[in-house]
């Protein structure tokens, strides 16, 4: 069982930057690749990014791919989503999500665990 909890969101202008993390409980952290996927409203939850158990290997969405940056520190337990550049349709909220397969996947039904989701807003 992993619980995951989302910080960092919050309103800022386009352009800008933010830094989203996701502290997770239990002692098997880097046994879970990670996710990044986010939701606007009236749209299906989308992939942003995501990183194997080691972190050695990144994946990202072609809509972020430059401007967002995932990391994590499994001393820390802690998975980030640096995200710079910032626009408007970068509005959603975001979640973080826990892979327990050894496939690294881009589908939401890949992951087991998922935090309660952090908003995002992007003023224009």
């Amino acid at each position: 069982q992993v619980q995951l909890v989302e910080s960092g969101g919050g309103l800022v202008q386009a352009g800008g930057s933010l830094r989203l993390s996701c502290a997770a409980s239990g002692r098997t952290f880097s046994s879970y690749g990670m996710g990044w996927f986010r939701q606007a409203p009236g749209k299906e939850r989308e992939f942003v990014a995501l990183i194997s158990r080691s972190g050695g290997y990144t994946l990202y969405a072609d809509s972020v791919k430059g401007r967002f940056t995932i990391s994590r520190d499994n001393a820390k337990n802690t998975v980030y989503l640096q995200m710079n550049s910032l626009k408007p349709e970068d509005t959603a909220v975001y979640y973080c999500a826990a892979d327990a397969s050894v496939t690294a996947s881009k589908r939401p039904s890949g992951y087991d665990y998922w935090g309660q989701g952090t908003q995002v807003t992007i003023s224009s």
